[in-house]
């Protein structure tokens, strides 16, 4: 009779298991697409810092990033269970706050003349003659990694929290711990090795052998021009994610982009990838105005309270 019950039981577990384990990877594929997002704009996030200072920063973050997931999945689940309604206001909020982030990078970038940013630079360097400046650039930059992370860490929660909503409330506790670890590990072991791609170059070109010096040589020209990249799509993934959440979750817009996407995919010949870009440049469209209202507003309150804008991070 026990060894039926404990056969019985470990059954029971064995189903369980592979449940989760099915759940999670139909969870993962979903949130394939953020999780790209999530690492292009962490490592552009932490990128500008001292070389001695990339590791701890990106340990940092990512410590930031396992608490941001430790509440955000209890608070998920709560919200789920007992607030429902709640979920998408909180999302739209999120990706407009990311919109914003975005038009104000573009915003600085753009609308300040050369002369402006040569002087913000040369104030910035005199500024960072003690630790303690340094140490201030560095947490600044690590929170505003760990604000973005906590947007994106939600948007990922609640894709997956959607996908496995069918499942019995323990076995969503099982999954989205699972992912929360499994993302996060991955997402900032890749942002540690990208950082890092630099000092591999330096150490493989004082390599006696002549192999190991060309690699070294290519990865030390690769890694400034992979960091810019980095930086590019980390912008255009707040507007995608951000106009993405919005368009996705706001009717009108949604059955535009759903309209967009059958127009384009009717186009002879190149329907098929039309159908699958158009949407994407239509959320990324939707961002950049949102953003841009919201950094103009933003921008009028401020001077009408004496404060000049928020610069970018």
């Amino acid at each position: 009779m026990a060894a039926g019950s404990l056969l019985a039981l470990l059954d029971d577990i064995a189903t369980v298991l592979d449940d989760v384990t099915v759940m999670s990877k139909v969870a993962a594929k979903k949130t394939a697409g953020v999780l790209g997002d999530d690492l292009a704009l962490n490592a552009q996030q932490v990128s500008g810092v001292d070389s001695s200072r990339e590791l701890p920063v990106v340990w940092a973050v990512a410590k930031g990033s396992f608490l941001n997931k430790a509440i955000l999945v209890p608070a998920a689940l709560l919200i789920s269970a007992f607030v429902p309604w709640l979920i998408i206001p909180l999302l739209m909020i999120g990706g407009a706050f990311l919109c914003f982030e975005g038009a104000e990078k573009l915003a600085h970038k753009f609308l300040h003349s050369p002369e402006e940013d040569a002087a913000h630079k040369e104030r910035l360097a005199a500024a960072l003659v003690g630790k303690e400046d340094m140490v201030a650039v560095e947490k600044d930059k690590i929170k505003g990694a760990i604000r973005t992370d906590f947007i994106l860490s939600a948007e990922i929660i609640v894709i997956s929290l959607g996908t496995i909503a069918a499942m019995p409330f323990l076995q969503q506790v099982v999954v989205l711990v699972l992912l929360s670890v499994v993302f996060t590990v991955g997402v900032y072991g890749l942002v540690a090795g990208i950082v890092k791609i630099d000092d591999a170059g330096l150490y493989l070109t004082q390599k006696p052998s002549g192999l190991a010096r060309s690699l070294g040589r290519m990865l030390l020209a690769l890694a400034p021009r992979l960091m810019k990249l980095l930086s590019v799509v980390g912008t255009a993934a707040m507007f995608m994610v951000g106009g993405g959440i919005i368009s996705h979750n706001w009717e009108l817009l949604h059955h535009y982009s759903e309209g967009l996407a059958e127009w384009l995919g009717a186009v002879p010949g190149v329907g098929g990838v039309l159908h699958a870009i158009g949407p994407v440049v239509f959320d990324a469209l939707v961002g950049l105005l949102v953003g841009a209202i919201i950094v103009v507003v933003v921008t009028l309150v401020n001077k009408m309270r004496g404060k000049k804008a928020v610069p970018a991070h």
